[in-house]
């Protein structure tokens, strides 16, 4: 995209300032960005919306190095995370609530929304299964550990397509926004 996409604009509004209000509106507690480099803008950005920050793997490192990274900043009590890539910045905080809803019912290992058939972002892993994301050998990143457990899989139907809107092209960002970034 040429530029962090977490300063990129939706609309009035940062995709990583959209991302924190989604969590926090959601029901999220505590809130962790993962960055791969310090950046004083985007630092500014979490720190207003109370959220925290740690450091990822680094510039081209995997996403599962920026879950690791995150992971092992959450305190032993933690039952369950919610994660959200900042490039699906239109997700409503509705969904997460429902995925949160849908864990506290079932305690299944990891939920996810899926929007007209198609799965889609965040994703809540259980406790439970953090040390596999944390160590495990995953060649596909966390989808490995929701391959593996799907099983414990639940998904969950929502409304919200911005679950399924994955913004990682100036051409995408022009589909959803009309103007290029």
């Amino acid at each position: 995209m040429g530029r962090p996409k977490a300063l990129l604009k939706a609309g009035d509004r940062t995709f990583l300032e959209c991302a924190l209000q989604t969590l926090v509106r959601g029901g999220c507690d505590d809130v962790v960005v993962v960055l791969n480099v310090e950046d004083p803008a985007i630092g500014d950005l979490i720190s207003s919306a109370g959220a925290r920050s740690a450091i990822g793997g680094g510039p081209g490192t995997e996403q599962i190095e920026s879950l690791r990274a995150g992971l092992r900043t959450l305190s032993a009590a933690t039952e369950a995370v919610v994660v959200l890539p900042v490039d699906h910045p239109l997700v409503e905080p509705g969904t997460v609530r429902a995925l949160i809803r849908a864990y506290r019912v079932n305690g299944r290992a990891v939920v996810r929304p899926v929007h007209r058939g198609r799965p889609g972002h965040p994703v809540l892993f259980a406790a439970a299964i953090f040390k596999e994301l944390i160590s495990g050998q995953l060649s596909e990143g966390a989808r490995s550990v929701v391959r593996d457990h799907a099983d414990e899989l639940e998904e969950v139907k929502v409304e919200d397509r911005g679950v399924v809107i994955d913004i990682d092209t100036p051409a995408e960002y022009e589909k959803q926004f009309g103007e290029p970034p």
